[in-house]
């Protein structure tokens, strides 16, 4: 006789029987004759079972998301003991040679319906219907053939008496499954006959202990084969004729292939919200759709599990919330509708905090799987029935079995719609941090604007109140560097509704302060550089891809979610200005200007000064720079460093930015820069249009001497600062000169008048010192004083005197009158009035330990004569 799971199709070709089911008989003094032999003569076995019957075998594992023997164990024992006792009935009055391999070859049981009729205290009642008939072309052997039809012929009819079928797991210390009572079936036997079977079985489940221990195993994926075995003691009788009590033992032998696989199904609606009224934290809404492609008829009672996700360790599972169901109706071959409602009520620790040695807590996983659409996988951790009519044996077998469920991730494309930055402030690093850490990198202040797209399924209360993130800055298309913003920002958000296709959104803003920019490819910086400096005033624009990272407040509570992968292109101005796009024009457009000297330090070969600088910044971003040092440079030759520390520019006009120079030639550049350094002096005192060349160097920044390299190329050339009355620098501009005030070309000159008194043979001089608040000393004088060209007298004189700040009158001088010439005639005649004069002097300063000798030319002094 065919086995039980034989198909419900169309007739079968006989194959070999497939490795995967076996079937065993055990022969006994009741046994009918017609018992299953395995002789090695049988040229041809059972023929394998049809797609349908593995279908059928995989409907009777469960239409929800649990194994086989969790939900619908009363159905399967129930088909299988039918099965059972259709052997039964055919061993029993098949009983001639040979006509027992064309019973297991000819019969065929087709279910049609299986239905739960109801529960009871100690079990379930089934429904079981189907057809049964004996096809006999579907033996292999001709002589067999034959004969079983002769004899079915002439018994034409076997019925069963009522009796229980048994189903154990041989490899599981025979462990009882279930106990079904199975009542009278009656059947035609004749070869093409069909017989409408319909009975109700009652089932009592087994060991509930047993059956869980065999779904944890499978679903542990420990479960390499299992053998189901089912007994019974069936009662047969034909006719008038009782045959008696058969023991029959039927058993299938179901590989880990065969294993029954959970049905597809579809989210069709998922809807969060804000829990009900009466209960805490948030709520959810979902519609499920199940496929059931199988004739199974059932009414599950409502049911309610736990919902858990993967923990910080593979083994280990997290709670999340809670789901229940309503009233589950499966009909046959008709899809599931399951509506389910969850709740959340709070969100625990152990959810929320980071794993060791991971970037993200098990929510942060999860969700970015989901938004990723990628297959999650959750936990269903079974089960609690509110309905309290649902008998213990119900709850004893389903209790504390948990089933992994993929949860398929809905592809979100980029949730974060935009990133942009505004306002931004840039920041040297720290001078003295070790390179290549944070503290050594150029640092961005700015206003962080984000725009999070939302899943329309998102229906509750969403506050941002932080963010943080780690971008990767882009320059047509090759990584330039990146931003470090692993620190938490304090962050606010605003919802935004859906309007036309766009769907809500979430707009989060956020100050950032000081967030290091690592610098990672210097060639390409210097592109950046050179196109914001000679781009034709053309913005440049950087893409940014980040991991954005947000602490949100819900219903729930606070927790953050980490990892939301974002990009967008952050628009960077170049310096705006009036001319042309040269490296001239526009350091043009700083107009630095320089004035208010003053020396704060010497030695014997060095001078320290304080400068006030104003300066035009015409770019839209404010900078920060805690230290520079920039050469000093005059004809190639380094003189000098100027040194800024903690200097804040903004954009627009900048006044009273406070700088260090420190003028050092033979430090520098030895004798050559000290003779080269005595020139420049002599004529920036002799008011000659003189300029100093700023240049960076390797030590710039000497944290980042990539960036100090770079900034080298771009050396920048500026006007010595003008010899004017020093002011305080509140004059407006700070500069500390007279911005135009006054006239001629005499404030420019350090000597600015001279007083010559010709009874006594002496000068006296009105000197214009550079300095704001440093008195300098003049210890040697050699002049010459001369009119259209012609002496009129000279100065030699070694006694020192002081030249203190600003305008101030020399000590008399004695002069040595050049009697008879025409320059000594000019001045005489000029007697009592006033008279223009040019000088040239070999002069020798000192201020505090420095000394230096210069030359000075001074044309037009204006000269009043006295007696």
């Amino acid at each position: 006789m065919q086995s039980p799971a034989a198909p419900w199709g169309s007739p079968r070709t006989p194959s070999p029987r497939p490795a995967s089911r076996t079937s065993s008989s055990r022969t006994t003094e009741q046994t009918p004759l017609l018992a299953r032999d395995d002789r090695s003569d049988h040229a041809q076995q059972e023929a394998p079972r049809s797609p349908a019957t593995a279908s059928l075998l995989r409907t009777l594992s469960g239409s929800s998301s649990k194994p086989f023997w969790k939900t619908r164990w009363p159905s399967i024992l129930a088909l299988a003991v039918l099965c059972v006792a259709v052997v039964a009935i055919l061993l029993g009055f098949l009983a001639a040679e040979g006509i027992d391999e064309y019973a297991m070859q000819a019969a065929d049981f087709r279910p049609t319906r299986l239905a739960l009729d109801g529960l009871a205290a100690q079990g379930a009642r089934v429904r079981i219907e189907g057809d049964f008939t004996m096809d006999a072309s579907k033996v292999n052997r001709q002589g067999v053939r034959n004969i079983g039809r002769l004899g079915t012929w002439i018994a034409r009819e076997a019925e069963t008496g009522p009796f229980d079928a048994h189903l154990s797991l041989p490899e599981y210390g025979n462990v009882l499954v279930g106990t079904a009572h199975i009542p009278s079936i009656k059947v035609n036997i004749r070869n093409g006959h069909t017989t409408h079977i319909s009975l109700v079985a009652s089932v009592k489940p087994g060991s509930p202990d047993g059956i869980r221990n065999v779904a944890n195993d499978y679903i542990d994926g420990r479960l390499g084969q299992i053998r189901v075995q089912g007994t019974a003691e069936v009662p047969v009788r034909s006719g008038l004729i009782n045959v008696g009590k058969h023991l029959v033992e039927q058993s299938m032998v179901f590989n880990g292939g065969d294993m029954p696989a959970l049905p597809h199904y579809n989210i069709t609606k998922l809807n969060i919200r804000e829990a009900n009224k009466g209960r805490k934290g948030m709520g959810a809404d979902a519609s499920i759709v199940v496929v059931n492609d199988f004739p199974v008829e059932i009414t599950l009672p409502p049911v309610g599990v736990d919902v858990l996700i993967d923990g910080c360790s593979s083994d280990k599972q997290v709670f999340v919330g809670t789901a229940e169901t309503a009233d589950i109706v499966v009909k046959p071959k008709t899809d599931i509708q399951v509506n389910v409602t969850g709740n959340v009520e709070h969100l625990s620790d152990s959810l929320t905090e980071v794993c060791p040695k991971s970037a993200k807590s098990p929510l942060d996983a999860f969700i970015g799987e989901y938004i990723k659409g990628e297959d999650a996988t959750i936990y269903i951790n079974c089960c609690t029935f509110p309905d309290p009519n649902t008998p213990d044996w119900a709850r004893d077998l389903l209790k504390d079995i948990t089933v992994p469920v993929p949860f398929t991730g809905k592809e979100m494309g980029n949730m974060v719609k935009n990133f942009t930055m505004a306002n931004m402030h840039f920041s040297l690093p720290d001078p003295f941090a070790e390179p290549g850490t944070p503290e050594a990198s150029p640092k961005i202040s700015a206003v962080v604007n984000v725009d999070v797209g939302l899943p329309a399924e998102m229906n509750f209360p969403l506050d941002v109140n932080q963010i943080k993130a780690d971008a990767d800055i882009f320059y047509k298309g090759k990584k330039l560097g990146n931003m470090d913003l692993r620190k938490w920002q304090k962050a606010n958000s605003t919802r935004l509704d859906a309007h036309g296709k766009e769907g809500p959104s979430l707009l989060v803003q956020s100050e950032i302060k000081n967030a290091p920019i690592e610098i990672l490819d210097d060639d390409l910086f210097s592109q950046v550089v050179q196109a914001l400096l000679f781009g034709g005033g053309k913005p440049i624009m950087l893409d940014m891809k980040a991991l954005v990272s947000i602490g949100v407040d819900t219903p729930m509570g606070k927790f953050a979610i980490r990892g939301i992968p974002a990009k967008g292109t952050v628009p960077v101005k170049p310096p705006h200005h009036e001319g042309g796009n040269d490296l001239k024009s526009r350091m043009a457009a700083l107009n630095i200007r320089v004035g208010n000297l003053s020396i704060i330090g010497t030695t014997p070969t060095s001078i320290t000064m304080q400068v006030y600088v104003n300066m035009t910044n015409p770019s839209n971003y404010s900078a920060t720079v805690p230290y520079l040092s920039i050469n000093i440079l005059v004809n190639g030759t380094v003189l000098g460093q100027a040194l800024i520390k903690d200097m804040h520019v903004k954009p627009g006009n900048n006044t009273n930015l406070i700088a260090t120079a420190l003028w050092d030639p033979f430090t520098n550049s030895g004798l050559k820069g000290r003779a080269v350094g005595s020139e420049m002096l002599s004529q920036y005192i002799s008011g000659f249009n003189t300029s100093v060349t700023l240049q960076a160097h390797n030590g710039t920044i000497p944290a980042q001497p990539g960036l100090s390299h770079l900034m080298s190329k771009y050396p920048i050339t500026l006007p010595a600062p003008h010899l004017s009355q020093p002011k305080p620098p509140t004059d407006g501009d700070g500069d500390g000169d007279d911005d135009g005030d006054d006239k001629g070309d005499e404030k420019d000159h350090f000597i600015q008048s001279t007083t010559m008194h010709l009874i006594s043979s002496t000068a006296t001089f009105t000197l214009n010192s550079p300095f704001h608040s440093t008195t300098m000393f003049i210890t040697h004088l050699n002049a010459t004083a001369y009119y259209k060209d012609d002496p009129a007298g000279q100065i030699l004189y070694d006694l020192p005197f002081a030249v203190p700040p600003g305008l101030s009158e020399s000590p008399r001088i004695p002069v040595h009158w050049t009697l008879g010439g025409i320059g000594y005639d000019a001045v005489r005649n000029a007697l009592g009035g006033h008279l223009k004069l040019a000088a040239f002097a070999h002069v020798g300063f000192r201020i505090g330990e420095w000394h230096e000798r210069i030359w000075f030319r001074g044309g037009q002094i204006g000269a009043n004569i006295r007696l």
